[in-house]
């Protein structure tokens, strides 16, 4: 099943073609701008400046005129961006002018609360199909939908139209339920389990580990005790601390400092030969 928008989609002719090969630190932020927009159009704002919608979706200006500029859009001298025609050209290159339909796979704790929650449907996406193999879960209803065995899943993939299949299984059984999505035509994936999946080329997973995102955050709460718990030496040029005899900033912390301060742990795919077997992992999104 071919999971890629028809380029005669109503309304969309030649918007395929069109679409600009951005960056994925670009891809990345684009959600966060629009995330920023629609809190800027609900407040009655029609136009927005590059450096608030910077501040609101975190980002530097610069960049965001930048990754904006990708799109063809770069705003008006004096009056900044139109809310309504960015919010479009953002929605338009993310493929959220559609609905999408999203297969859950695991419905333990996590995909538990994953089905139930209420804000996918306002950012473009339906929990349209549920998923497990524990025979104590088949038949439970979440959210208004029944709980379905794995086995369903080539014919309700093919009767909802699947586009993206999440992963909430534990990580011993996450790569046979990607062989089962790729087997029915799903070709973008989003990981939970605390796994690396091989897919084949032309198939996307993104990664989500909460492990490895506090694992981050304690290197930072470590960098920053570093900083701060060092005893104070005196003497000039001392005045950050020693360790080992070696003055805090120099050879022995080179390795420290030159850690980048803001990691943020995605699932980016590599490019590989086509019907080559590719492994994903979290990897740290460049600027």
């Amino acid at each position: 099943m071919n999971q890629h928008r028809p380029a005669d989609t109503p309304g969309r002719v030649g918007a395929v073609p069109a679409l600009p090969d951005l960056p994925e630190a670009t891809v990345a932020r684009l959600p966060e701008y629009l995330r920023a927009l629609h809190n800027l159009a609900e407040t009655g704002n029609d136009t927005v400046s590059s450096e608030a919608l910077a501040a609101a979706a975190g980002v530097n200006s610069a960049k965001l005129r930048k990754d904006l500029s990708q799109l063809g859009s770069y705003g008006t001298r004096g009056v900044g961006y139109d809310v309504a025609l960015l919010i479009d050209q953002i929605e338009l290159v993310l493929g959220l002018t559609q609905c999408r339909a999203v297969a859950l796979v695991g419905v333990g704790n996590l995909g538990h609360a994953l089905a139930g929650y209420a804000g996918f449907a306002g950012r473009g996406f339906r929990i349209a199909a549920l998923f497990d193999a524990d025979p104590a879960r088949l038949g439970e209803v979440i959210n208004g939908l029944v709980v379905r065995h794995i086995d369903e899943l080539p014919r309700v993939a093919a009767e909802e139209s699947i586009a993206i299949g999440v992963i909430a299984t534990p990580a011993t059984a996450a790569q046979s339920v990607t062989d089962q999505l790729v087997a029915a035509g799903v070709t973008s994936i989003l990981n939970f389990a605390p796994c690396v999946l091989v897919v084949p080329d032309g198939v996307d997973v993104r990664k989500v580990d909460l492990a490895i995102e506090l694992q981050i955050l304690s290197f930072h709460e470590h960098r920053k005790a570093a900083f701060t718990g060092l005893p104070a030496t005196a003497g000039p040029g001392a005045a950050l601390g020693t360790t080992n005899g070696t003055a805090l900033g120099g050879a022995a912390t080179a390795g420290l400092t030159a850690l980048p301060g803001g990691l943020a742990a995605t699932g980016t795919t590599e490019a590989t030969p086509a019907g080559t077997l590719r492994s994903t992992n979290a990897e740290a999104v460049s600027s």
